[in-house]
Formats: C-alpha cells, structure tokens, sequence
C-alpha cells in the first residue's frame, strides 16, 4: 500500500514539475485578453459611429426641410 502511494506521490510529482504545456497556456490567456480588450474597444468605437450618423441624419433632415 505504501509502495503504491509513494508511486502516484511521484507520478504527481512528475506532472507538475513538467513545463510542456506552459507556453500554449500563457499564449491562449494573451490572446484571449486581447480578444477582450478589442470586443471593448469595438463597443465604444459602434456608439460613437452611431452618434455621429444620427448627428448627421439630423443636420441633414433640418436642412432638407
């Protein structure tokens, strides 16, 4: 029993001083906040694009009229 604990003590042991995977994760947790930051910054950039059109329909509506 103890020889079968001591196994899976270093088995975990083993995965977690292994460093394989490090690099994709860290790249997949940059890309997704720069996913986030762009899906912000779209946000604002549609709200001010709508603003300016409605702006301009107006202006134009007062001056056909």
């Amino acid at each position: 029993m103890n020889t079968m604990l001591l196994k899976m003590y270093v088995k975990l042991q083993n995965l977690m001083d292994r460093e394989e995977g490090q690099d994709l994760v860290e790249y997949a947790l940059l890309i997704a906040l720069i996913a986030f930051g762009a899906t912000t910054a779209m946000k604002g950039l549609a709200t001010g694009i709508s603003t300016a059109f409605s702006n301009i329909s107006t202006q134009l509506g007062t001056s056909i009229t």
